[in-house]
């Protein structure tokens, strides 16, 4: 690496590219820079957006007078690459192979790694991704999901969980590699995790399983699933997105904003209150299932993600719990900061990246 002081993150969204810099731990700058829509869909894939964004970057770099040589390392959020364990990890051709397939789904933050390493290269600096959705730390019994066909995988928000299980970590003087914590990720969708010395051992799929959510369905009755999959009412993709975008909130209340929800229920909407109370009673059990998985030695519960800054469900949820371990609200996800984070990591020598090819299953 460069003399640089600055560390480049970037994170990738569906319609914009977010972008900060820091030294050291500190943000000096940052934008979420819009791309128009009709910009977008000029693109037939997502990897085909690679050289918009990055120009796009680059003028933004220029605008502020930032200059390449000033950067010390680009870091960039991870996508859907192979199972993979946490942590920080070099940008390699292989990850970049599969990154640009979309091993596991097409997603935008596969362009994370592969803009880092394009603007690393003309910094001459390294690239990095510190835990992509991706991770998978699960236990081996916790693969097995009742039906051969259908293993358990590991989608998750461990960039905000391991994030924020590090900031609490600090908080109460606990090591982050001798600690046990559940997480409950709560945002457009919900992860619920054991951590234990700094491992997420098992999590609801957020798109498959678990509580529902502002917009998905979470866990339901298979057999009625499969009624509704052969009802003729839907196409394969109609049923997908009944599920992944509509369920939750969204599909009782017609709205996936949590705002929204709070003043309806202040105005005196019973059902508005009964589906928030809902939610906080699935998450609750979820939580108080993942305890198990730490044999009940949890040192704290952590509540976090968006829905977290709504105080009515995370009373209600901390209700629930607060008897198995005292309850730390969390509320965000500052996903720029845990990506700095992780570099910044690399950089004094706290922790060593990781290659991916030595840590992931290669067998094609």
């Amino acid at each position: 690496m460069n003399k640089g002081e600055f560390i480049l993150a970037i994170n990738p969204g569906s319609t914009s590219t977010k972008i900060s810099l820091f030294k050291e731990e500190q943000c000096i700058l940052s934008e979420n820079l819009s791309h128009d829509i009709d910009e977008i869909n000029k693109y037939k894939t997502i990897y085909d957006q690679r050289q918009m964004r990055e120009n796009v970057i680059l003028n933004w770099l220029n605008e502020n007078k930032i200059k390449l040589e000033q950067i010390s390392v680009v870091v960039g959020r991870g996508g859907l690459l192979r199972p993979m364990p946490g942590g920080t990890y070099i940008v390699t051709d292989k990850m970049l192979e599969d990154l640009k397939r979309g091993y596991q789904g097409q997603h935008a933050s596969n362009l994370g790694g592969i803009i880092a390493k394009d603007i690393a290269d003309l910094a001459g600096v390294n690239a990095f991704i510190v835990d992509p959705v991706s991770v998978d730390e699960y236990q081996d019994k916790a693969r097995i999901s009742g039906l051969p066909d259908i293993p358990r995988r590991s989608l998750v928000h461990a960039l905000n969980i391991k994030a924020v299980t590090r900031k609490t970590c600090l908080k109460l003087g606990k090591k982050f590699n001798n600690s046990s914590y559940v997480v409950a990720h709560i945002g457009g969708g919900i992860s619920v995790s054991p951590v234990k010395n700094g491992r997420i051992l098992d999590a609801n799929n957020a798109n498959e399983e678990g509580p529902f959510s502002p917009e998905r369905a979470g866990g339901l009755p298979a057999s009625e699933v499969v009624k509704m999959a052969y009802s003729g009412k839907y196409t394969y993709n109609e049923l997908k997105r009944k599920a992944h975008n509509l369920g939750g909130l969204m599909g009782y209340l017609g709205t996936n904003d949590g705002r929204v929800v709070d003043k309806l229920i202040e105005s005196g909407d019973k059902k508005a209150e009964l589906i928030l109370k809902a939610m906080a009673y699935q998450l609750g059990k979820e939580i108080g299932a993942m305890s198990t998985v730490l044999f009940g030695k949890v040192d704290a519960i952590i509540l976090t993600g968006g829905m977290a800054y709504n105080k009515r469900l995370t009373k209600w949820i901390s209700d629930m719990i607060s008897f198995i371990a005292p309850v730390e609200i969390v509320p965000g996800e500052d996903e720029m900061f845990a990506l700095a984070q992780g570099a910044l990591r690399i950089i004094k020598g706290e922790e060593k990246y990781k290659v991916y090819e030595e840590e992931v299953q290669i067998n094609d």
